[in-house]
């Protein structure tokens, strides 16, 4: 699976090793680091949720991760891109039930919030995961689209 990652100064650090992490547990992913590498303090969450919601959008990647100091205005931007379907996760439930049951696409983390180890077990979830396809969340799911498609 093809894996973008991005974070704003906050979350540089810990995506850094978080990285580092998941090529030794997931060598069979192709892993891309999208920037933000913290040296500079206007690294804003919002262009880099743009970037790695783009590349997600575009098929540049499959899936997502990004992180901020809390993973809410990360979220909150990534979202904004058409195809993007992000949430703050931060336990291994919404993880993989937000892929399961709403196809989320990209996972957002909060550097702030949690420890690296949390954030490999989350993302670990959320990789492995695979939307169901089950009629009621498909249902929803296409509700959710409409909802994008009028962009009221």
């Amino acid at each position: 699976m093809r894996i973008a990652f991005a974070a704003d100064h906050a979350g540089a650090a810990l995506k850094r090793e978080l990285i580092d992490r998941l090529r030794e547990l997931a060598p069979s992913h192709e892993l891309t680091d999208l920037g933000g590498d913290g040296a500079d303090p206007h690294d804003d969450y919002p262009d880099f949720a743009e970037r790695l919601g783009l590349a997600v959008r575009d098929g540049q990647a499959e899936r997502g991760i990004l992180i901020c100091g809390s993973g809410v205005g990360a979220s909150i931007a990534a979202n904004k891109v058409r195809g993007v379907r992000a949430a703050v996760c931060h336990d291994t439930y919404s993880a993989h039930q937000g892929v399961e049951h709403d196809d989320m696409n990209i996972l957002t983390l909060g550097s702030r919030v949690i420890g690296l180890e949390l954030a490999v077990e989350l993302s670990v979830a959320f990789l492995a995961a695979r939307f169901s396809g089950e009629e009621r969340h498909a249902r929803r799911l296409r509700k959710v689209l409409a909802i994008e498609a009028r962009g009221e």
